[in-house]
């Protein structure tokens, strides 16, 4: 994978992997700004973000091991896993 940031202006889906992941990278360092994150919390319901979390979450359990979800997610490096737990 090209590691290169894109802009927003950049973001593009559906033409190859490589640029879908690049731009999801994007989209979600967009997305996970305090400014923004503050106005679409307040504007789901209860059922939309129980829908998100559940997503997003099993996403993160399929894709991210413990160690990882510790280190990059939550940035807690106190919490160690056994890796044949993972």
């Amino acid at each position: 994978m090209d590691n290169s940031a894109l802009s927003p202006s950049q973001i593009c889906f559906g033409l190859d992997l490589d640029l879908d992941r690049r731009s999801f990278s994007c989209f979600l360092q967009l997305a996970g700004t305090r400014e923004f994150a503050d106005i679409l919390a307040s504007r789901l319901d209860s059922g939309e973000i129980e829908q998100f979390v559940d997503m997003f979450t099993g996403l993160l359990r399929k894709h991210i091991s413990k160690s990882e979800y510790h280190h990059h997610f939550l940035h807690d490096d106190s919490h160690h896993h056994d890796e044949s737990e993972e």
